[in-house]
């Protein structure tokens, strides 16, 4: 299909000389072009520009169908990339929330056998088809809220049954929803009840048992671990992260959730793609992320549900650092996929002008998930995941009207993609 958008009011986030992510100031420095045309060809973004120039195009258009789109009034993002989510889950946990609501922390829910461990229970029972049908809804109205691109962990299994059983429902979904996805693998995300004192024994199995038959089926893209206070230590990611790099599987790292815990330095050392929650970040942290290739990406949701410090993303930008933002969609901590929230959340939370949180919901978040070169910007070549907006007053109303969906036209692998709201 052959689409042709045009008298947008403004197209957003273009780039005639793609780079991987942006960083420190660079960040409040957002291309865009007024009274805009943008043509998709074959799935791809093939060439845009301004209204007083789209005649030299014309030619283009005289041996071929096209569907032509009028934007006026209207702007066209790049699509949000959720570089974090753990959206395949057998149920919600609402019950919990009370718990919080009742000044219970994380850890605390954690003990009385809530929390990921609640759902690895549940997960063990659901089958896989029922649990592949509730993902799929979830797509469905994360699509509808403009996401483009989404990574998926695995994580809620705690047994090699149950982590390939997550897995495989990942890779069906790659297969059959029009996102892009990606799959990681978490088995390290909590000590499952019945290793209780015997976490040494736990890495051993994700590691001898789990990583050799993901790898194996080629379920996955990456490996992760909760690096953090409660969880996994550093010289158990260390281990984690030295045996997934044996499949070719490069590390994405849960770090500096809860405490201090040398997860960012682990990250880094170990060249992770990303480094993700962050908390709790200092001086430290800042420098060892300076020049590093692993992309700090804040989650948000996760620490405005469950009423967290909030990671300091001014003070990272303003040390020169790039920023992801990404959701954390589960069913614990961040029960909710939106990215239009996250866009506001980076403004209202974390001040970040609106043109920052765009790229760090965006562009940087597909260097975070290994698809900046396909993904996250309007880039002639690039895969034409855009979304066409209501009539708005301009960018600043995306962070600011927090409350309302501002997508009208979802356009994914360069097809117009019709989602409701579930």
């Amino acid at each position: 299909m052959t689409i042709l958008i045009e008298n947008i009011k403004k197209l957003v986030l273009t780039e005639e000389k793609p780079c991987k992510f942006v960083s420190g100031k660079a960040m409040s420095e957002l291309n865009n072009i007024d009274d805009a045309w943008l043509l998709i060809r074959n799935g791809k973004i093939a060439d845009f520009g301004s209204m007083n120039n789209m005649e030299k195009t014309n030619l283009l258009f005289k041996t071929e169908e096209v569907k032509v789109i009028d934007a006026s009034g209207k702007l066209v993002f790049p699509s949000f990339v959720d570089s974090h989510t753990h959206l395949v889950y057998p149920a919600s946990r609402e019950i919990e929330y009370v718990d919080k609501i009742k000044g219970l922390s994380y850890e605390e829910i954690a003990k009385k056998g809530g929390g990921i461990l609640n759902t690895a229970r549940k997960m063990k029972e659901i089958p896989e088809e029922e649990l592949y049908k509730q993902a799929m809804q979830r797509l469905d109205e994360i699509i509808a809220y403009g996401t483009g691109a989404v990574e998926i962990k695995s994580g809620y299994g705690l047994s090699t049954e149950s982590e390939l059983k997550m897995l495989r429902v990942i890779k069906r979904l790659k297969q059959d929803s029009p996102l892009t996805i990606r799959a990681n693998f978490l088995g390290a995300h909590a000590v499952p009840a019945a290793y209780k004192g015997r976490q040494t024994e736990y890495v051993d199995k994700v590691i001898n048992e789990m990583l050799p038959q993901v790898a194996e089926e080629g379920l996955a893209d990456f490996v992760d671990v909760f690096c953090d206070k409660g969880f996994f230590t550093v010289e158990d990611t260390e281990r984690i992260l030295e045996a997934g790099q044996k499949y070719g599987l490069r590390g994405k790292i849960h770090a500096n959730e809860l405490d201090y815990s040398g997860g960012i330095q682990v990250g880094v050392k170990y060249n992770a793609l990303s480094v993700d929650h962050l908390e709790y970040t200092g001086d430290a942290e800042i420098k060892v992320l300076k020049n590093s290739e692993t992309m700090p990406t804040i989650l948000p949701g996760a620490a405005f549900f469950l009423g967290m410090v909030y990671a300091p993303a001014r003070k990272m930008i303003d040390a020169g650092l790039p920023v992801a933002m990404a959701s954390d969609f589960n069913p614990g901590s961040a029960p909710s996929g939106n990215m239009q929230f996250i866009l506001s959340m980076a403004s209202i939370a974390y001040r970040l002008l609106p043109e920052e949180a765009l790229y760090a919901t965006t562009l940087n978040t597909a260097y975070a998930m290994g698809v900046s070169d396909k993904l996250g910007s309007i880039t002639r070549g690039k895969i034409a995941n855009v979304f066409i907006t209501k009539k708005i007053p301009g960018i600043e109303f995306m962070p600011y009207a927090f409350g309302s969906n501002k997508v009208e036209t979802v356009i994914l692998n360069g097809e117009i993609v019709k989602r409701e709201l579930c």
